[in-house]
């Protein structure tokens, strides 16, 4: 009985210290990819609680001093769903 606990325990904190991250490509343009690069940052707690946070693509392109986007690009992170990341990542010129 105590093997199955321990495993049961070792279980249960793997899963928890587990995290997943996507990265997908959302646009391109025909413009060649610049040297510059930004990016914008949101995270959330629970799924549902987001504070002060824009992770948009203007704001991606005006932290990077981009004038001319090329690619955008949208990462997302999560901790079990508790704590959620997206961040637009922007190239260009």
């Amino acid at each position: 009985m105590r093997k199955i606990k321990m495993i049961a325990a070792a279980f249960v904190a793997a899963v928890m210290l587990t995290g997943c991250a996507l990265t997908l490509p959302v646009n391109a343009t025909g413009l060649t990819i610049g040297e510059k690069v930004g990016t914008a940052k949101a995270t959330g707690y629970l799924g549902i609680l987001f504070f002060d946070a824009d992770a948009s693509i203007q704001t991606a392109a005006k932290n990077g001093g981009i004038t001319r986007i090329s690619t955008v690009d949208l990462k997302q992170t999560s901790l079990l769903n508790l704590i959620v990341t997206y961040e637009t990542i922007v190239t260009g010129q």
